[in-house]
């Protein structure tokens, strides 16, 4: 007489570690040490994983940066969203957004730098798939900034024949300059005196 209950095989062990928290805490190490100069038993450190773990979990180095990258951006962009948000005033949204950049390159923050920036810096030139992501977010940033910016056109507060869409690029440069000079600590009173001044020359 034939078994009709199939056997089941045992299944792998389910993994015993959070996985965003592991990459969120690799995402600090790449952050501060850079890419090639972070090395495997930095990550091991970090994340409190074993050697096999990791590479059972996220593939090798560049999987995990990629993820780290992906996670950097992801709450960039939340962030973003939430000081562009529909029901606030387009203009107190360009501000918000405008601030939340001088609070992030002023002082400890600032010296900190962006991983986004640095990657860009040492990676974008030569490894696609980070080039792609970092294209990526600008463009999504600059379209966030753009839709601001109309929004606040169609509300009359813009200056006669300024370009949403031209702003919205100088915006986005603007802030990722700040980025890098944030690294010599400017002061909060002076970059928000230089944020200001610019998106005044746009509003009415």
């Amino acid at each position: 007489m034939t078994d009709r209950n199939p056997v089941r095989l045992p299944r792998g062990r389910p993994r015993s570690f959070d996985v965003e928290a592991a990459v969120e805490r690799a995402m600090g190490v790449f952050w501060s040490r850079g890419y090639h100069a972070t090395a495997l038993p930095d990550l091991l450190r970090a994340t409190k994983l074993s050697r096999g773990s990791l590479y059972a979990a996220f593939g090798d180095k560049h999987s995990l940066f990629l993820r780290a990258l992906d996670r950097y951006i992801a709450d960039a962009l939340t962030r973003i969203d939430v000081e562009f948000d529909p029901g606030r005033e387009p203009v107190d949204g360009l501000r918000a957004y405008l601030a939340g950049y001088v609070d992030r390159t002023s002082g400890a923050n600032g010296r900190r730098g962006c991983l986004l920036v640095a990657t860009a810096m040492e990676l974008a030139g030569q490894d696609a798939e980070v080039g792609r992501r970092v294209a990526s977010f600008f463009e999504a940033m600059e379209a966030r900034v753009a839709d601001a910016l109309s929004r606040a056109k169609a509300a009359g507060k813009l200056a006669d024949g300024v370009e949403p869409s031209s702003v919205a690029r100088i915006l986005v440069c603007f802030v990722e300059g700040l980025r890098v000079v944030g690294k010599t600590a400017p002061t909060r009173n002076t970059s928000r005196a230089t944020a200001d001044a610019l998106l005044g020359r746009f509003l009415k």
